[in-house]
């Protein structure tokens, strides 16, 4: 749906001003940033370049990168806007209303996972993956996260969000069916993986059919089916975010408890490393306090710089992308503009060698961030 700024962006809204500069940096980062930052590491191709580019690339398997907190990020600030964008029904009791937006949301967003990563574009039923992008895991977080915000009270949110963190640990933990589980955490043999095979199969991301057997890359062990519960309750630790940000009246309070909440999640999430390893590919439990800690220390960082501090001159540039997030990733991921730029810069091919697929990712990035730009000036607003 497109929308102006003046008929959907409340006073709420307006005041929370970090929460959209914190969205931009995400999808500056993703979509910006670092396509950038990787096309120069191949264009330099330097051993210097390494430890520069370790906060652009994903950890692995066990650990954690600054690039691995892209997707539990946005995850976690679709909770922080549900109390803004839900109360009203809540309160109401508008339940019809309520359902009807909740699943709109879910099938839009599960509809456009499909087009950036699950080969929908294609046509090709023998192509096609079922659950495979950050759009459908933010769509199953958020869909039970705004039932429990709609029909239980907080205290009993807190209680789902420590058993379902146990759950899953319980499951990976003792658990075991055909040589996979029981504690195993490796990339071919943990439970989840098990899961996944069997549950989505042939719809799984990668999977061919070769003499009549579905077979996965190698290289892909991303899990999707175990990793919902923990989804959840990244986008329910978001949703804690947004009760102190709505319902906090004194500013010093609420960075208070996001820096607090924040150190004691990573500490505590390190800390189960130590048994239950951080593995963001699996989302495991760990993985899911740390993330969630780190996206708290963020929103605290965020919320004193630019809503206590009333530093706001910088970070336009930031909201272009996080008020309009989801057509920036949508562009990103579904639309190339590289025709674009070879069209007009392919003379400079021969003069700039290894730096030429450097101009077209840079000539890509400007193309999308302008769009955004026009619509930003135009108040115009794709939402779901």
């Amino acid at each position: 749906m497109m929308t102006t700024n003046a008929t959907t962006v409340s006073s709420a809204y307006r005041r929370l001003e970090s929460l959209d500069a914190l969205r931009g940096l995400d999808l500056c980062f993703l979509v910006a940033l670092g396509p950038f930052m990787n096309a120069l590491a191949g264009a330099i191709d330097a051993e210097w370049m390494q430890p520069v580019m370790w906060c652009f690339r994903h950890a692995y398997w066990t650990g954690f990168s600054p690039w691995d907190l892209i997707m539990p990020l946005f995850l976690f600030m679709s909770g922080i806007s549900m109390p803004f964008a839900l109360s009203r029904f809540k309160r109401e009791g508008s339940h019809g209303i309520f359902w009807k937006r909740l699943i709109k949301r879910v099938i839009l967003l599960w509809i456009f996972g499909m087009m950036c990563q699950g080969n929908l574009l294609a046509l090709n039923p023998d192509q096609l993956y079922f659950y495979s992008n950050t759009l459908q895991a933010i769509a199953t977080g958020y869909f039970f996260t705004a039932i429990l915000f709609m029909y239980t009270a907080r205290r009993t949110q807190i209680i789902i969000a420590a058993v379902l963190l146990a759950v899953y640990w319980a499951l990976m933990q003792f658990v075991s069916i055909d040589g996979y589980g029981a504690g195993n955490y490796s990339t071919q043999y943990n439970l989840a993986e098990w899961v996944d095979q069997v549950v989505l199969g042939r719809f799984r991301d990668t999977a061919k059919i070769v003499d009549g057997q579905v077979v996965i890359a190698p290289w892909y062990h991303y899990t999707w089916i175990l990793s919902s519960l923990n989804f959840v309750v990244t986008v329910l630790t978001g949703l804690f975010a947004g009760y102190i940000a709505k319902d906090a009246t004194d500013d010093r309070f609420k960075l208070k408890m996001y820096f607090g909440i924040g150190a004691a999640l990573v500490v505590i999430g390190w800390i189960w490393g130590l048994q239950m390893p951080v593995i963001k590919t699996i989302w495991t439990s760990s993985m899911t306090l740390v993330s969630s800690g780190y996206c708290f220390l963020l929103m605290g960082l965020f919320y004193y710089w630019i809503d206590f501090k009333g530093h706001h001159a910088h970070v336009g540039f930031l909201k272009i992308y996080g008020m309009n997030s989801i057509t920036a990733y949508m562009l990103a991921n579904v639309v190339n503009f590289s025709s674009i730029g070879r069209s007009l810069f392919h003379g400079l091919e021969q003069y700039i060698g290894n730096y030429y697929p450097l101009l077209i990712t840079a000539s890509n990035i400007t193309i999308v961030f302008l769009i955004l730009l026009a619509m930003h000036k135009r108040g115009l607003f794709l939402r779901v």
